[in-house]
């Protein structure tokens, strides 16, 4: 049985929705284990203290705060509740915006979370959920979690809302530093119109249920060869695209994909899921064609140069 994460209440106006917090994601990556290299043993990570000069169980460390050079405050559990702020035990909205996630900050989103109304909130949740939904707004709101205050942003998702904490605007960094040369870029019509075809082409409706994580079941069938004394064979990469050829791959990948389209119409009716897999071999046919392509522009060239 799920188990949540925090308990407190939606705060906005004079309305109090009584909630809990469910962790909505999960990792599922390969897990590694650190090993000695000499002997393939598995390595221990020890608290140590250097005062006392031994190994000490984790539960005998405490949290404290270096106030002094040198000199710490033990800060417990009963004085983190203490602090004196409501977003310690509230989801305090602090405004209602557009859905569409194109306020400036909204994009940086660091993690999940499922929210679930105690009985006696329950009317009011769907309420708000309701609203949201109908308006297409986001509610900013602010919380604490993990021994920090958080912004967010809450949304109707499926028969809950979604609480996804974002990250404050000192923490995004700035682009100064890169190089964005788009005001010097020139892009033909005929190259524009050649993309939007191929963007047309690919268009279709999302279903996370048709992805899968293709590294981790790689990654897995790697060391499944490995332990069976087997060498992996090198991975073959796909090269840019040579930017002199642009207009001729951009014309193979139309006409792949498109291609590939028509031949899966039929199957997409009787086997939905397999999307994931005709897309990949949509993406093999596109590379082939986008490299036959780049070979054939420099032989075309030559024979109109002679």
């Amino acid at each position: 049985m799920a188990r949540s994460m925090w308990r407190g209440a939606i705060q906005f106006g004079l309305v109090t929705i009584p909630v809990k917090l469910y962790l909505a994601t999960e990792q599922g990556s390969i897990g590694f284990n650190l090993l000695h290299a000499s002997c393939l043993n598995r390595i221990q990570m020890k608290v140590y203290c250097p005062y006392h000069d031994e190994v000490i169980p984790r539960s005998e460390t405490v949290r404290g705060y270096e106030w002094s050079k040198g000199k710490y405050v033990v800060v417990t559990e009963e004085d983190v509740d203490s602090v004196p702020l409501k977003t310690m035990r509230a989801i305090e909205i602090e405004m209602f915006i557009k859905a569409d996630r194109d306020n400036a900050g909204t994009e940086f989103v660091k993690q999940a979370y499922y929210l679930e109304p105690e009985q006696i909130g329950a009317k009011a949740f769907y309420l708000l959920k309701s609203v949201l939904a109908e308006q297409n707004k986001s509610a900013i709101c602010k919380i604490v979690l993990k021994d920090r205050e958080q912004l967010a942003a809450l949304n109707p998702f499926s028969s809950t809302m979604l609480l996804t904490t974002l990250h404050w605007p000192d923490e995004v960094r700035a682009m100064d530093e890169l190089n964005l040369p788009e005001a010097e870029i020139e892009i033909k019509a005929s190259e524009k119109k050649m993309a939007e075809q191929l963007v047309a082409s690919m268009t279709g409706e999302f279903s996370a249920e048709d992805y899968h994580d293709d590294y981790r079941q790689a990654l897995m069938a790697v060391i499944e060869r490995k332990v069976a004394g087997e060498k992996p064979e090198p991975a073959q990469r796909t090269e840019p695209t040579n930017i002199t050829d642009l207009m001729a791959a951009l014309e193979a990948s139309v006409a792949a994909a498109r291609q590939d389209r028509t031949a899966d119409a039929p199957a997409a009716s009787s086997k939905p899921k397999g999307r994931a897999k005709s897309k990949a071999k949509a993406k093999t046919k596109v590379a082939a064609k986008v490299a036959a392509a780049e070979d054939e522009a420099p032989r075309q060239r030559r024979r109109k140069t002679a």
